[in-house]
């Protein structure tokens, strides 16, 4: 009967969790358009978006209101079922990610120690690949199920360029597990956090570089966007799409942002770790808490560098988007691959 009532404590923690999670994910990726308007304004020399509200701060409401009041247009010719499910399976796959990120150390509640972590899986990089490549479905399903050429060739670009990025960042992501020997991202979080041990970029700059510039493309941000170029595909993959729709792919992209940023945080910088201090000498909860900042703090240098290489850098063109990919950053990968192997072995 015990362990009973210990199950179900368990399950309503995560559900907690996930609930949190989940809404805290989706308010700062509101607030991520308003902050990308923003940057875009200042590299611009522009005020950028300053009327709703104070300073602008309603401008993510102003818009999310306007996209829930637009009309609901499902073309005639669009196969009906799977216009639908594009836009949730893109939604959903991006939302998932957050599974297995370590968002900080456990903390004391109630007499129970609850671990700030929804699911800690000894195989959560493979898990996020997974997923990664559920999203890539989403896009796919989108813009053949809208029966448009232009959606269509935008979504084999978006496909394409998913395969050819995910092979070089799942190589870069080997030579780290090299060095690691494990794919639970709590575990290389902790040996992050061991004396003595730097964080992994210290020991993986190539392979975070790698790792960063995949990222870019999987989230198909500037210069990545392919799928999206508006003035060649009349607004890409999304094209036929309105209302809340078009607002869950545009929302998918941010929370993809998002976590990927997460990702790197924790698999090179450390997750939730406050460089040059002892998280020993504070009480478990405020140590938990300082250590969500900090890795929240990470996170939106993160996403700041992604918006400040989308408006600085031009788009790319598909042949030159190709040629980075399997001539530059798979060769890269693999030679980074073998010298962090060479390494080990000259340690050994």
């Amino acid at each position: 009967m015990t362990l009973l009532v210990l199950d179900w404590l368990l399950i309503i923690e995560k559900l907690v969790l996930i609930a949190i999670i989940v809404f805290a994910s989706l308010g700062i990726a509101l607030y991520t358009t308003f902050a990308e308007r923003k940057v875009a304004a200042i590299l611009q020399d522009r005020p950028g978006p300053e009327r709703a509200g104070p300073f602008g701060l309603f401008q993510p409401f102003a818009d999310g209101l306007k996209l829930i009041m637009k009309e609901e247009i499902t073309p005639n010719s669009s196969n009906k079922t799977l216009f639908i499910l594009g836009p949730g399976l893109a939604m959903t796959a991006a939302l998932m990610t957050c599974a297995v990120i370590p968002w900080g150390a456990s903390v004391q509640l109630f007499g129970r120690t609850i671990d700030l972590q929804i699911a800690d899986v000894n195989i959560g990089i493979l898990y996020i690949f997974g997923v990664v490549s559920l999203g890539v479905y989403g896009i796919m399903i989108g813009g053949w199920a809208s029966n448009n050429k232009f959606s269509l060739m935008a979504a084999l670009r978006g496909a394409s360029q998913a395969i050819s990025y995910e092979l070089a960042m799942g190589i870069a992501l080997i030579a780290l597990l090299m060095t690691t020997g494990s794919l639970s991202l709590k575990t290389i979080v902790e040996q992050q956090m061991a004396p003595g041990h730097l964080w992994n970029i210290a020991y993986q700059p190539i392979g975070f570089l790698l790792f960063f510039i995949c990222a870019m493309a999987e989230c198909n941000r500037t210069p990545f966007d392919l799928p999206e170029a508006e003035n060649e595909l009349n607004f890409g993959y999304h094209q036929e799409y309105s209302s809340m729709k078009l607002g869950f792919y545009l929302f998918s992209e941010y929370v993809n942002m998002i976590m990927s940023s997460a990702v790197m945080a924790s698999l090179y910088f450390g997750g939730y770790d406050i460089p040059f201090f002892n998280e020993a000498l504070l009480p478990q909860n405020i140590a938990a808490l300082v250590g969500v900042g900090a890795l929240l703090i990470k996170i939106v240098i993160f996403i700041f560098i992604f918006m400040w290489i989308r408006w600085t850098i031009p788009r790319f063109r598909y042949d030159q988007l190709m040629n980075l990919g399997w001539k530059s950053l798979i060769p890269i990968a693999l030679v980074n691959m073998l010298i962090t192997g060479a390494w080990i072995l000259a340690k050994l």
